[in-house]
């Protein structure tokens, strides 16, 4: 039996930039640390694109320029709509069935991160 199909997944791991996110009044006047990791699921795709072309497939620079631009466009007082946002654009690209979706705010305590995982689509 021979394989030319399998399921696909794009990861982006320790995506780390400032973003302006929060309620407390020292997080309102500045951008702080955050790190987003993204999985989005393509479903059965080729073991081998169509042909060895970057308009072939999903572009990961693409989807690592949403993820910066969804999360510094303004700023947003909650976490959860933050990831919410993100979740969202990043279902709408062509060929995505599922998104997993994680964002941290590395400084918010001294002790540890806090962190929101949103899971949307098919896995």
């Amino acid at each position: 039996m021979t394989h030319t199909k399998g399921a696909q997944t794009l990861t982006l791991t320790g995506l780390r930039f400032d973003a302006n996110l929060g309620i407390l009044a020292h997080e309102r006047g500045h951008p702080q640390p955050i790190q987003v990791d993204a999985e989005l699921h393509q479903g059965t795709q080729p073991l081998l694109p169509a042909d060895d072309d970057i308009h072939s497939v999903l572009d990961y620079r693409k989807v690592r320029q949403i993820i910066i631009d969804e999360c510094t466009a303004e700023h947003i007082n909650l976490l959860e709509t933050l990831i919410g946002r993100v979740s969202h654009r990043l279902m709408q690209l062509p060929g995505v069935i599922g998104v997993r979706v994680r964002i941290a705010k590395l400084a918010i305590f001294d002790d540890c991160e806090v962190a929101i995982r949103m899971e949307t689509g098919q896995w």
